[in-house]
């Protein structure tokens, strides 16, 4: 199976280099050279022109930063056909975006699916993604090599606009997990409660979540250097499941308090850093 790979982004470099190791034929995108040298050195086929890309390979993954991206990359060449192409969108996009994509493609003979996965660079790199996916089952099925590549246990979810949807609303579990377990975090040090008996305690709960074991570090420490997941993309993605849910009728008064919290720690340059940063907007303390 011949797979281009769109945007050697945090997702996108060890996807493409898990496709590789599993002796898939994968050819690179991306629009800048730097981030293609060192796939090149590993013996990837490197690009910085879509079309290359687009005619190389079958299957087309699209880890690309959003819907304007895709639009940019793959669609804005009106002459472009997928002609016997199936793009499989990974990114995390909203569900009527993810619809639109899915017309264009079909209107230019190609075959479409929608694919988001919940996890970051180091399941990429095991093959360890949750991968979620939307469109035709057939397709699905046809699919399932590159899919059990990069996810032990692929699931079907739906018609399109479906998976995209179960994606966005697992990111804003992260936000909204995130900025809770700061604000009692917070709580706890300023009023010198033992942090151990605390997380003991949690820990056996029924309140427990493992995200917070994962970022007490970072936010103990206050580094938030060196993301799987950067404070900018929950920001996109909050403001994704933000539209998304008012388009269907959902009080989202909750979670538009903690979009304001990120577009704080976004103001304190924090956009590169790990999304924990927007602990330090909750619990202000030393700039780190």
């Amino acid at each position: 199976m011949r797979i281009s790979v769109f945007g050697m982004g945090l997702m996108g470099t060890p996807i493409a280099l898990k496709l590789a190791q599993e002796n898939f034929l994968v050819t690179a995108y991306n629009r800048t050279t730097d981030k293609l040298n060192p796939l090149e050195e590993q013996g990837l086929t490197v690009t910085t022109n879509p079309q290359t890309a687009i005619a190389n390979s079958d299957y087309l993954i699209l880890t690309l930063s959003d819907a304007a991206a895709i639009q940019t990359v793959l669609l804005e060449n009106a002459d472009t056909s997928f002609t016997g192409k199936t793009i499989i969108q990974m990114g995390t996009i909203a569900p009527e975006e993810s619809k639109a994509i899915a017309e264009e493609v079909q209107r230019r003979q190609g075959q479409y699916l929608e694919a988001p996965v919940l996890g970051s660079i180091p399941e990429a790199k095991k093959g360890t993604l949750l991968v979620m996916v939307g469109g035709e089952e057939t397709l699905f099925q046809a699919c399932l090599p590159i899919f059990k590549t990069l996810g032990q246990d692929p699931k079907y979810i739906g018609a399109v606009g479906q998976a995209a949807a179960l994606k966005l609303a697992l990111n804003q579990l992260i936000a909204g997990l995130t900025a809770s377990f700061s604000l009692s975090l917070g709580l706890i040090q300023r009023e010198k409660v033992d942090l151990d008996k605390f997380m003991g305690i949690l820990r056996d709960s029924a309140l427990y979540a493992p995200t917070f074991d994962k970022k007490l570090p970072r936010m103990g420490d206050r580094t938030f250097a060196n993301p799987n997941f950067p404070t900018k993309h929950l920001l996109k993605d909050t403001r994704l499941f933000l539209a998304a849910a008012k388009t269907v009728g959902l009080d989202t008064t909750g979670l538009e308090g903690i979009r304001d919290i990120i577009e704080q720690a976004i103001a304190l340059n924090l956009a590169e850093a790990d999304y924990s940063a927007i602990y330090q907007v909750i619990n202000p303390g030393p700039t780190p």
